[in-house]
């Protein structure tokens, strides 16, 4: 049992109690389990645990006396309530306790799972700043492709190095251009798979009547047009690790499909009746709320809680600071030609940098700089060289606006992407393909963005 996490389960019913037990140690955890809380606490005294799971409604807790001497005595371990009989003051009492989470039987095992798995990572997190060690400069070392030194960035840089180095599936969201990717990228290649294959696979790319075939895979003759065997991109990242990006634009059917592959880790190629077994990390991506999705019904809440295990949200841009100048730097330093004589920004052009929002975020940032690259006309980046957004950070991004909180958020990114495909249209005279390249985009993801904004690529050929 030795490094295995423990938990300590109470709970009065026995199969409840020992079916829980029995699924958790399949996860990799030990477990006790009591059968009241008088038990409970008894237990605590002689032994530690990283999680307790508890019971509302058995003897010795009918006024929450292990919750209460829980939070008293031993207020480093997290604790879950899972009840069959809820109520509103519990609730309430159980959140001013500081209670990890408060789950209804019957729950599902995803949704225990994600809540244990939750608590035990965010507990871990904690106990670090308690202790006085904060994230700090020395994780940049370890992960120099993130650029940040914002205290929100040094808070999830220690998240991604704690998450690297396990076997868990990890949720990424946050707003489009926030790097998404490049986190994804950042946990696989600081992981125990980083020898194996990272998988890249653009939801928004794959016809859904193809997606078995480009995952699975397929066998000669099994369609027309078959005419050799296929490997599918899941079997190409066996061992390593399978990045869904934009995962909010699965249909349903595929979101079904994909759900059986994690829970089981098989999948049988198109056309072939024996199945192939993979092991396989899942990290995926959205710039949409999956959890209101769920809500909606749109998305499917059992793969949800599969894949949104451990959940990173990323920062927009405009909540982190000074790390506006350090990636302009870096854009700059990375994009600029060999013989440019480009040697920084004019004060002005920074004063421009710390008043604008960035609804672009990262990905608009970039493009900011590559133009302003191509425009500049002496050694310093004037305000001059920057799209007008920018020169009057005043105006929401259409310049219609004169105050940015007049819009929505969506109204402000909506526009920004607008402003950036235009701008990529523009460079590439129209060519799709090599518009895609310098997005990081696929053809069909980039066809996809420009039927969205009512773009037509044929504007900008001469």
């Amino acid at each position: 049992m030795e490094n295995k996490q423990r938990i300590l389960i109470a709970d009065d019913e026995p199969l409840y109690r020992n079916t829980t037990a029995e699924l958790l140690r399949d996860e990799g955890y030990e477990c006790l389990c009591v059968e009241d809380a008088n038990d409970a606490i008894e237990v605590l005294k002689e032994h530690s645990f990283d999680l307790i799971l508890s019971d509302l409604n058995m003897p010795g807790n009918l006024k929450l006396e292990l919750l209460k001497e829980g939070r008293t005595r031993y207020s480093h371990v997290p604790m879950i309530v899972i009840t069959g009989v809820p109520s509103i003051p519990s609730a309430i009492e159980s959140v001013r306790l500081g209670i990890a989470d408060y789950l209804l039987k019957p729950v599902k095992f995803e949704e225990l799972l994600a809540a244990v798995q939750r608590a035990l990572l965010h507990q871990s997190a904690a106990t670090g700043i308690d202790s006085g060690t904060k994230p700090n400069l020395e994780l940049h070392s370890t992960f120099p492709e993130i650029i940040g030194e914002s205290q929100v960035m040094l808070d999830l840089l220690d998240v991604v190095d704690r998450v690297a180095s396990s076997n868990t599936n990890v949720l990424i969201t946050g707003e489009s251009g926030t790097g998404k990717e490049v986190i994804a990228s950042a946990i696989h290649h600081h992981s125990p798979r980083r020898q194996h294959a990272l998988q890249v696979i653009d939801c928004t790319a794959i016809p859904e009547s193809l997606f078995e075939s480009v995952l699975f895979g397929h066998i000669r003759g099994s369609f027309t047009g078959a005419v050799k065997d296929q490997v599918g991109l899941l079997r190409a990242c066996d061992g390593g690790t399978a990045f869904f990006d934009e995962l909010g634009e699965l249909p349903a059917t595929s979101q079904a499909k994909l759900l059986r592959v994690i829970q089981e880790h098989t999948f049988t190629p198109v056309g072939d009746n024996e199945p192939v077994r993979i092991d396989t990390r899942f990290i995926c991506a959205t710039n949409r709320d999956l959890q209101a999705e769920v809500d909606a019904g749109h998305f499917r809440r059992d793969l949800f809680y599969r894949l949104a295990v451990i959940h990173i949200e990323l920062p927009p841009l405009r909540e982190r600071g000074d790390d506006v100048f350090l990636l302009a730097e870096a854009f700059l330093e990375r994009l600029r030609p060999a013989d440019s004589s480009i040697v920084g920004f004019s004060d002005e052009t920074i004063e421009c940098f710390r008043r604008y929002q960035w609804p672009g975020n990262i990905r608009e940032m970039r493009n900011v700089i590559e133009r302003s690259i191509t425009l500049a006309r002496d050694d310093l980046i004037q305000p001059s060289d920057l799209p007008l957004p920018l020169r009057s950070p005043t105006t929401e991004t259409n310049g219609d606006v004169s105050d940015l909180t007049a819009v929505s958020r969506d109204e402000a990114l909506d526009s920004a992407d607008r402003n950036y495909l235009t701008q990529l249209l523009e460079k590439h005279q129209g060519v799709i393909a090599s518009a895609a390249r310098q997005a990081g985009l696929s053809r069909q993801g980039m066809n996809k963005l420009l039927k969205r904004h009512d773009i037509d690529a044929d504007n900008f050929r001469n």
